[in-house]
């Protein structure tokens, strides 16, 4: 079983920073050609799609995110990044990585957010 690990939460004022990893525990083809994407969820919201990458590496991102985050993933080291800007309070949750669409099994813990105003 794929074991998707998130980190690089934190907290954060409005305006700041933070860079996500998730690391698999695939090795090889299939973090390579799947597609991948980052979710949050936000407390009493459901979970939603933030960024992704597509199988054929095209880049999508949610509109509330677009311009201020970055998504990359580095297959050498079956590691997938985003990087967040100028956060905004809205940004708060708990952010998750997984394939796109997602694999109900491979939910990880996630990590937490926390953009202060």
């Amino acid at each position: 079983q794929v074991q998707l690990v998130e980190s690089g939460g934190g907290l954060v004022q409005a305006g700041g920073s933070l860079r996500l990893s998730c690391v698999s525990s695939e090795a090889g083809i299939v973090f390579r050609i799947n597609g991948m994407g980052w979710y949050r969820q936000a407390p009493g919201i459901a979970r939603e799609l933030v960024a992704r990458i597509r199988t054929g590496g095209q880049i999508d991102y949610a509109e509330s995110v677009k311009g201020r985050f970055s998504m990359s993933k580095d297959n050498a080291k079956n590691t997938m990044y985003l990087q967040m800007d100028n956060l905004k309070p809205g940004d708060t949750g708990l952010y998750y990585c997984n394939w796109d669409p997602p694999a109900p099994d491979a939910w990880g813990q996630g990590t937490q957010v926390t953009v202060s105003s």
